[in-house]
């Protein structure tokens, strides 16, 4: 079978098209015909070596989110042939990432796709949708307390300000002066200019306080830690922690251990097909010309999530 993938680490130009041994479910697996592959930042960290590449073997095969058709199922998987799933992948670990003509995985990474929608949008949701749930349990906020959103035109940020507004949440979003029109279709109750001072105008629509909660989808890091009120919750997605102050909670998220959320991704799928959720699609494309997806990417300015098809 052919996957998307790279023999060495580096630049867009070292994705290829690659032959591989054609993999089988075990016990309580079950694989993926896989139809599409969103495209996330994450996958052009793989490719460019900025993860350990120590438990898996080359091609190392980026990508997190596929959509597409079980057609095998292994011993004591709940999956029959035929099903329309979507799948949060492990690059780099043993089954590999989703740019894949087959995809296998445990059975509980997998949740059927919403009704009335195609597999280029279903492939959008698994690992934004799940980080997105991981980190409202990490806030823990309680209805109509207010949570802050950076880099909010992203994947991640539009399905924070939805499934924040869905459980009450006062959202403060930021945005450019372009996606202003995004970030009010997502729901956010205020709106403030993104920017390096952006902490200082999410004080001012808190009189002055800060948010109950701070997410920095943007990757502010120490920049974005002025927005939280004294005693409040900071979640950060790239790992970093800040230095203890001002009673400040410090999380890091890491969709990685959501790999067997199955139950919260066919919640997600739910919510979708209620409403809650927008799925984005920026675009889709041949998987042989994933190089290019990357390099688009990487360029900035894409909202919604580039598809790679199969």
């Amino acid at each position: 079978m052919k996957v998307i993938g790279v023999t060495e680490f580096g630049g867009p130009d070292v994705l290829g098209v690659h032959e591989v041994e054609e993999p089988h479910p075990g016990p309580g697996e079950a694989r993926i015909a896989v139809r599409c592959a969103a495209v996330s930042p994450t996958d052009t960290g793989v490719r460019a070596g900025g993860r350990d590449p120590a438990d898996a073997t080359p091609p190392y095969v980026p990508g997190m989110d596929a959509a597409g058709v079980i057609d095998e199922v292994g011993a004591d998987s709940p999956w029959q042939v035929g099903d329309e799933v979507m799948a949060m992948a492990l690059p780099l670990r043993e089954h590999g990432g989703a740019y894949a003509e087959k995809l296998v995985g445990a059975s509980d990474s997998m949740a059927r796709i919403p009704a009335n929608t195609d597999f280029a949008a279903a492939s959008t949701l698994p690992m934004n949708g799940l980080t997105a749930v991981q980190i409202l349990e990490f806030v823990d906020l309680e209805p109509g307390q207010t949570l802050a959103v950076t880099g909010a035109a992203g994947t991640l940020g539009g399905y924070l300000i939805q499934l924040a507004r869905h459980a009450g949440l006062r959202v403060i979003a930021d945005a450019a002066p372009a996606d202003r029109s995004l970030i009010e279709s997502l729901g956010a109750d205020v709106i403030v200019d993104r920017g390096d001072d952006v902490s200082d105008r999410i004080r001012e629509a808190t009189d002055g306080s800060g948010a109950d909660a701070v997410v920095d989808a943007a990757v502010m890091n120490e920049k974005a830690v002025p927005a939280v009120r004294d005693g409040g919750t900071f979640v950060s997605v790239r790992y970093w922690k800040g230095e203890p102050t001002r009673g400040i909670t410090f999380h890091s998220a890491s969709v990685f251990e959501e790999y067997h959320s199955g139950a919260k991704l066919d919640r997600l799928r739910q919510l979708t097909e209620d409403g809650v959720l927008t799925l984005r699609v920026a675009g889709t494309f041949p998987a042989a010309q994933a190089a290019d997806v990357h390099r688009q990417l990487e360029a900035g300015g894409v909202r919604g999530r580039l598809v790679l098809t199969f």
